[in-house]
């Protein structure tokens, strides 16, 4: 059947500009690291890539590497926007990265100008687009001079192949810098993507101020801490969880009691104001606006659906934010 988006998809979503540019986020962006790769059912993700954009979420990020296997993320949205999105091309963002290994050898990974250029050629034709809105630098490079990487950046804007730049894990120095070489090349930093939520705050030590002072916006990733802050483990550890199997990113030897009554507070803060645990630590993520967008990942339409319904209550009393700062204190 063929897609038509719903009518109503941007009574409800907020959007916030990125920075000091032109460019508004939703507030709740789909990131497809987990549940885009081959091992998953294309209907299902399809399923949830309408249903995000019929919800006003206009963002969908990927990199370069995302799967598994590496690259298969972007040619399942690549064949999902063929089939539904492309006539709805000027109203959705498409972001990729690269800067992780992606393949062997010594052009795999990392930040020199045959790597971020091949790269992005590569993505744009697992993707079937003629630019990405938005192309981000994924992690620094320690051996490859800044003016580099973010000239590579630069001039793939140059050729109409990006629209925007951006970095991922830089600190508030290495950003700094980043903002600095790409001022003087005349192409703006747009936005920096940390990971950032209740529980992972170093963001606020720096980086935040630096990105004022640039006029960067931000996208968090990793908000609900990779399943804690979200009901999952507020009883414990399930046999079936993301921390009971092999995953890198949250492991069962990694949660401690302390952690699991810091979550179980914070969900009778959720409760009271009518919200779930996840709900909560999206609107905490985006409590100010100093984040432009929280990037959420999903493996069902619910998922989403109760994800994005955060975004119906991110004013925060001043009594409230007190009593969260008491219990993350405790950690």
């Amino acid at each position: 059947m063929t897609y038509v988006a719903a009518d109503a998809r941007y009574d409800a979503m907020t959007y916030r500009r990125c920075g000091r540019s032109g460019l508004k986020l939703p507030a709740i962006s789909l990131g497809l690291w987990h549940n885009f790769g081959h091992e998953k059912a294309l209907d299902t993700q399809r399923d949830i890539v309408r249903a995000a954009f019929d919800l006003g979420v206009t963002h969908f990020d990927l990199a370069n590497n995302y799967g598994p296997p590496p690259g298969a993320a972007e040619e399942n949205f690549g064949r999902l926007f063929a089939a539904d999105l492309r006539n709805y091309r000027d109203e959705v963002l498409v972001s990729t990265k690269a800067g992780y290994l992606m393949h062997p050898g010594p052009y795999g990974e990392w930040g020199s100008r045959k790597y971020l250029v091949s790269s992005l050629e590569a993505s744009l034709a697992r993707l079937g687009l003629d630019y990405v809105d938005i192309y981000y630098h994924h992690r620094p490079d320690p051996d490859t001079p800044i003016e580099e990487t973010m000239g590579a950046l630069d001039s793939l804007v140059r050729q109409g192949k990006a629209l925007y730049v951006g970095v991922s894990n830089y600190s508030a120095e290495q950003t700094r810098e980043a903002a600095a070489v790409l001022a003087e090349l005349g192409t703006p930093l747009l936005i920096h993507q940390p990971s950032y939520s209740m529980v992972n705050r170093w963001i606020e030590d720096g980086l935040q101020d630096v990105l004022d002072e640039v006029g960067a916006g931000s996208i968090a990733f990793s908000p609900l801490a990779q399943g804690l802050l979200t009901d999952r483990y507020l009883d414990g550890i399930p046999a079936d969880s993301r921390a009971a199997g092999a995953s890198p990113f949250l492991q069962a030897e990694g949660i401690t009691e302390a952690q699991l009554a810091v979550a179980r507070g914070l969900n009778e803060v959720a409760k009271r104001r009518g919200q779930t645990l996840a709900q909560l630590a999206l609107a905490w993520v985006l409590r100010g606006e100093r984040v432009t967008s929280a990037l959420i990942g999903a493996s069902s339409v619910k998922q989403l659906t109760d994800n994005v319904a955060a975004t119906a209550n991110l004013d925060f009393a001043a009594e409230e934010l007190a009593e969260i700062e008491g219990l993350l204190g405790a950690r």
